[in-house]
């Protein structure tokens, strides 16, 4: 098995209330701006620690998922998945405490309604990303057929 890596750099200036960052993808990807304020309260369009692991979960359930509808023999022309991560803010600082998987398959293929429910939680086992959460975060699965 082939061992690959993927990285990201924050470039951060200034105190944790007043300082800002930047997150820039060593892929060239993206990068994007991170200031605290923006984590625990409006975003004002900068991004933050638990959005990026919603999109990390939601791109890797995406791929489990079709990956699951493959072996299957189904498919779907179109799947929508969101994933909200959820944090507690507290006297002892930010815990991460959830991550909602809610997926929508449009134009599915050999499977029906109640099937695809089944299949969406069997993906959420193969996911990477779930995986890594789940000892320390409750996930959930919300599936259905648009």
């Amino acid at each position: 098995m082939a061992t690959f890596e993927r990285h990201v750099d924050v470039d951060w200036r200034g105190s944790v209330m007043e300082g800002k960052g930047e997150a820039k993808a060593g892929t060239g990807a993206f990068t994007l701006p991170v200031t605290f304020p923006a984590r625990i309260g409006e975003s004002g369009g900068q991004t933050s620690p638990e959005e990026l692991m919603a999109a990390a979960h939601a791109a890797c359930y995406a791929m489990a998922l079709n990956g699951t509808l493959g072996r299957k023999s189904a498919s779907a022309d179109r799947t929508v998945v969101r994933a909200t991560v959820t944090a507690d803010k507290g006297d002892a600082g930010i815990k991460i405490v959830s991550s909602a998987l809610s997926v929508t398959a449009y134009g599915l293929k050999r499977l029906n309604a109640a099937q695809f429910a089944d299949v969406a939680k069997e993906a959420d086992g193969g996911c990477p990303v779930s995986n890594a959460y789940r000892g320390t975060m409750t996930i959930t699965v919300d599936a259905k057929v648009g």
